[in-house]
């Protein structure tokens, strides 16, 4: 919704400074902010292993125009917002978790249940416009008996009910033929989702002592989907802050991680991603990669030649290297592996890929 600390949140993400305001759709053209992916494990490779610098993988945000009742129509910025939603691979709902007299909310009450059931209702509505165009087309070719258009339709027949009900096609379970056609009708409903409650700063100690946060994770708990608490406006004064005052802030709030480490974190791991480190040398890096790729494939990340030409990944893990301290050591401990092409890997691997072209 408007007014709710998208851009607040979004400002503290990447200190990119998007504009804020107290009126609807202050944001109308999308910001995008790109962050790095906070990791503590960087730090302890190249005490072990190291490097000339650090680099850390990064993360994309968005910053979307609020969405009102009626988008899925049009109303507001309803298209624009439909088309910019469109875009993102998950979706991070900002709900208002706190009383503010000072900031309106455009339907003059603090709400979250009716703001969720808003957002996830014109959300639906947006697809089933999206389903009804195609439902009567592939009917026909259905009838006809063509194979495609018969199982595309059965996934219509499956998707058309949920939408009608104004609830997200994510609660659905596929198998994985009909996973590639709901993939290819590229669904607002079936981004997975992660809820931020942002609270007050004087809760930040225990946002569960907010009876607005319990709410939304009742709420949230019925599509299985995550909720974090934050507040938005505190986490934008701690980003300008240095390390050292950072630390002592959150300290002095009770807190022992900001809410923005915990955000950018719950994000990467609600798409499935993790991170495989290369170390030492000119940099130690972070990578991203999505889980249950291949050695090839993830080689395939730092250059399309490491893929093409790969011969094995000579692998160990930041827990056995954080343990024994020593590459020599890990591999004394018999716990370095020279991994092939089957390979599915783990987050946390350190690995040094061998190949040739």
């Amino acid at each position: 919704m408007p007014n709710v600390g998208k851009s607040t949140l979004f400002n503290a993400i990447t200190k990119a400074g998007a504009e804020m305001a107290n009126y609807p759709f202050a944001t109308i053209d999308p910001n995008v902010g790109m962050v790095e992916v906070p990791d503590e494990r960087l730090a302890r490779i190249d005490e072990v292993i190291p490097a000339k610098k650090i680099v850390h993988t990064t993360f994309e945000f968005t910053d979307i125009a609020g969405i009102v009742k009626g988008a899925s129509k049009g109303e507001g910025l309803g298209n624009k917002f439909l088309e910019n939603i469109r875009q993102v691979d998950a979706i991070i709902h900002v709900v208002r978790a706190f009383d503010d007299d000072e900031i309106t909310s455009v339907t003059g009450k603090v709400d979250p249940l009716d703001d969720m059931e808003t957002i996830n209702l014109e959300l639906a509505l947006a697809d089933l416009d999206s389903v009804d165009k195609r439902y009567t087309r592939v009917q026909k070719q259905a009838k006809a008996r063509d194979k495609e258009a018969m199982a595309e339709f059965a996934v219509l027949e499956k998707i058309k009910p949920v939408l009608e009900e104004g609830k997200p096609v994510r609660t659905l379970d596929f198998n994985k033929d009909e996973q590639k056609i709901v993939k290819g009708l590229f669904l607002l409903t079936t981004k997975p989702v992660l809820y931020v409650a942002n609270i007050a700063e004087d809760a930040m100690a225990d946002p569960d002592s907010v009876p607005y946060v319990q709410q939304i994770k009742q709420e949230a708990a019925k599509e299985g989907a995550e909720v974090i608490a934050v507040s938005a406006r505190t986490e934008e004064e701690i980003a300008e802050l240095d390390d050292a005052d950072k630390a002592d802030f959150l300290e002095a709030e009770g807190v022992s991680e900001s809410g923005l480490d915990k955000l950018i974190k719950a994000s990467y791991h609600l798409l499935g991603l993790a991170t495989f480190f290369t170390a030492g040398g000119p940099e130690t890096r972070a990578w991203t990669f999505k889980q249950g790729m291949l050695a090839p494939q993830v080689a395939g990340i730092i250059h399309s030649d490491f893929e093409r030409g790969f011969i094995r990944a000579e692998t160990m893990s930041f827990a056995d290297l954080d343990q024994y301290g020593s590459v020599q050591a890990v591999k004394e401990a018999g716990r370095y592996r020279s991994e092939g092409k089957e390979y599915a890997v783990q987050d946390g691997d350190i690995i040094e890929f061998r190949f040739n072209v």
